[in-house]
């Protein structure tokens, strides 16, 4: 399990494709319970050690999971990501390139439990939930485009049905729409930044994500790299 921030309310850390932040029917271990043993060892705390679920990410993505340390951090924290005080960026990879450079998705999602599967809709029917994220190019390869992506709303598989909508499904979502799964079976997305302000000190924390070790991530990320020099 990578840290990659700590202190007395809160820990951050670094997710791998496949794994559940939270208990699920599979009966795999989750990262949660990682994040508990990894308190308990470093702290040599007896009993329970407290580990708050404040978001998840799904499991076939990777990136940034924040977790809270104390009640009153998670109490705190979650009222930052329900009043969307919360700047949360991903990096996504996908076969095909937007027909805008950059531009904002607006869609309306109607999640169905029976196959796990969000569908996107223009107007708001049957309890549709609206959901937005803007987008921009930042990298491309000879067959892939690295797209930003800052989500306003937290919908169920937001990213992944929104940027299949336009035609650009995520490389390896085999679920919406991908032609090919990852060879370790996860989404080529990643949750790479995330800022808000501190629950209790009230200091801004602003952490990313290393890009993942993978030929065609360090290839883009390079790509983008050299766009800003």
């Amino acid at each position: 399990m990578e840290v990659l921030y700590e202190d007395n309310h809160i820990i951050i850390v670094n997710k791998a494709c496949g794994e559940i932040v939270q208990g699920d029917k599979t009966g795999d271990k989750p990262l949660v319970e990682e994040v508990k043993e990894y308190l308990k060892s470093k702290y040599n705390k007896p009993g329970n050690v407290f580990c708050g679920v404040i978001h998840r990410l799904d499991r076939p993505v990777m990136g940034i999971v924040v977790f809270a340390k104390t009640s009153k951090a998670l109490s705190r924290m979650n009222r930052l990501f329900q009043d969307r005080e919360v700047t949360k960026i991903y990096w996504a990879i996908c076969r095909n390139c937007p027909e805008n450079k950059a531009g904002r998705l607006t869609h309306y999602l109607h999640s169905v439990e029976k196959n796990n599967k969000s569908y996107v809709s223009d107007t708001p029917e049957n309890g549709a939930l609206k959901a937005v994220l803007d987008y921009k190019v930042i990298g491309k390869s000879e067959f892939y485009t690295l797209l930003e992506v800052t989500l306003h709303t937290g919908r169920k598989h937001q990213i992944r049905a929104q940027l299949s909508a336009i035609g650009c499904p995520i490389k390896g979502d085999l679920k919406y729409g991908a032609s090919h799964s990852n060879p370790d079976g996860g989404i080529s997305l990643q949750s790479h930044r995330i800022s808000f302000t501190h629950p209790v000190s009230g200091e801004l924390i602003d952490i990313t994500a290393p890009v993942p070790n993978d030929k065609l991530w360090k290839i883009l990320a390079d790509n983008v790299s050299s766009n800003m020099d």
